[in-house]
């Protein structure tokens, strides 16, 4: 069967005569017959496509673990810094452009918050999406699409005549961060070993917020030297130009180690693991899935509410904390370092804070990071000056820095291979989607109340209440601290 060549090779084929998944050997485009044999049934995770040289990986001889993974680990954090400068070009400059570039009338809550709200319903949707996508397509290809949306993104705030373009450009970028944040977290995840998973997820998310601090800082400084139009276009341009490169030229697609890791879970001894869902389909659908996050696994519920709730932080540092210190006469760079101090403290604690999980387990990291961080809001307005801020928003981070990693650790460790990138994205949504809830309450706080300084309220007893039924639904997952019974 001759088909005709694509720049990415090997798309699954569906051999209905013998109820199969096959795909497309690059050499002879011939159907082969599948990497791991499973029938039509059982179509979730093997009808992969294999993307560049993925087709030669052996299961039986992939290796798990960050050193034995160290170059592709790396690219995939350089990726996730990347990702990290798209979104912080868009935290620092634009909101402040609202009012001196748009007309954006000061104290219009809801209209500022708009570009949020469209920017978390976005994502929330792309990252349902790119969990259950990666499956059937490859993490590489789905990685790929990211970027290749968020092409437009700096010609669009270059030019943008009304904030109705900013707010397109918004939208754009929320596809972006959904495609890409979540392939690289989940690829990650597919190389390394359940022991790793913490520092893992801590990692990548260090990596991504690194990304998104430093950009916020560059960004303030580009643009009081060369304005915030121009310096947008240059930076943000680079960052995703330089991101495509290196998706096709260095990224290799993971897949195959999620579906290794799957394979030698079925035959290997009986002993200890995470404490998978129970009455869930050995290859449950996209809507089972959603259910078994959402409502049906009360651990998964608490971790997917908390979640949600706490980018209601994240939400106010991007729309309400630039205005807010505008007000109090700070100037661009001066906003740019304590938001940078925010995103710094965050991403760098995840450097220990998921290892520390890895240790400790889960449950408390998670639990106190809530709390902590809604204190750290709470601070910014108990004091005044540069200093007191950028503490605040440091205190805020470091709660992020404890909870933001082992949050999606505790998804992976209680969700097994074959759904897991499901389970991940499905998580990525409810917790994206605490932007366009948070936002448009954020809006609606301020709006009500006459005053910016009630958002802070609001988030800051959102954070410690959703902290509360964390620490009642949920429990400790990790494996060697809260183990299944072993199976026999």
């Amino acid at each position: 069967m001759s088909v005709p060549r694509r720049p990415f090779r090997h798309w699954p084929r569906l051999d209905r005569a013998h109820g199969h998944i096959a795909y497309i050997d690059p050499q002879t485009e011939q159907i082969n017959p599948p990497l791991i044999g499973q029938t039509a049934e059982a179509f979730s995770i093997v009808e992969a496509a294999k993307i560049t040289d993925v087709h030669s990986m052996e299961p039986s001889k992939l290796k798990h673990g960050i050193q034995e993974n160290v170059t592709q680990f790396a690219h995939q954090l350089i990726q996730v810094l990347l990702v990290g400068f798209a979104l912080g070009m868009m935290r620092t400059v634009v909101p402040a452009m609202a009012e001196t570039e748009f007309g954006v009338r000061r104290g219009s809550f809801l209209l500022l918050t708009a570009f949020v709200v469209a920017f978390g319903v976005v994502k929330a949707a792309m990252n349902f999406l790119a969990g259950r996508m990666s499956e059937r397509v490859g993490r590489k290809r789905v990685l790929f699409w990211g970027w290749m949306v968020a092409l437009p993104i700096p010609f669009m705030i270059w030019y943008a005549p009304t904030w109705n373009w900013i707010i397109a450009a918004t939208v754009l970028l929320g596809i972006n961060q959904g495609l890409c944040w979540s392939m690289t977290q989940t690829a990650k995840l597919d190389i390394t070993r359940g022991d790793q998973r913490g520092l893992t997820v801590g990692l990548n998310e260090f990596s991504g917020y690194f990304g998104v601090a430093l950009a916020g800082i560059v960004t303030g400084y580009i643009a009081e030297t060369m304005g915030p139009r121009l310096g947008l276009l240059v930076f943000g341009l680079a960052a995703v130009v330089v991101a495509l490169a290196l998706t096709i030229l260095w990224v290799k697609d993971t897949l195959p180690w999620a579906q290794a890791e799957a394979a030698a879970r079925k035959t290997a001894a009986p002993g200890y693991s995470g404490r998978y869902p129970t009455g869930v389909s050995e290859h449950p659908s996209s809507g089972e899935v959603f259910a078994v996050m959402s409502w049906r696994d009360r651990r998964l519920a608490a971790i997917s509410q908390a979640g949600l709730v706490e980018k209601f932080v994240d939400a106010l540092v991007w729309v309400i904390l630039p205005v807010f210190l505008v007000s109090k006469a700070a100037t661009l760079p001066e906003v740019g370092w304590v938001v940078g101090a925010y995103g710094f403290v965050w991403g760098g604690s995840q450097l220990f804070t998921g290892r520390l999980s890895d240790q400790i387990g889960r449950f408390w990291p998670c639990v106190t990071g809530m709390w902590i961080c809604g204190a750290g809001v709470a601070m910014v307005l108990c004091g005044e000056g540069l200093l007191w801020w950028s503490l605040s928003a440091s205190v805020a981070g470091l709660g992020m820095g404890l909870l933001y990693p082992n949050l999606s650790a505790a998804v992976a460790d209680i969700t097994p291979p074959e759904w897991r990138g499901s389970a991940i994205g499905i998580y990525r949504f409810w917790r994206d989607l605490g932007y366009g809830i948070g936002a448009l309450g954020l809006g609606v706080t301020a709006s009500v109340s006459g005053g910016i300084e009630a958002a802070f309220w609001f988030v800051s007893l959102s954070m410690f209440l959703s902290g509360t039924l964390l620490y009642w639904f949920s429990e400790e997952t990790h494996p060697r601290f809260n183990p299944a019974l072993p199976q026999a």
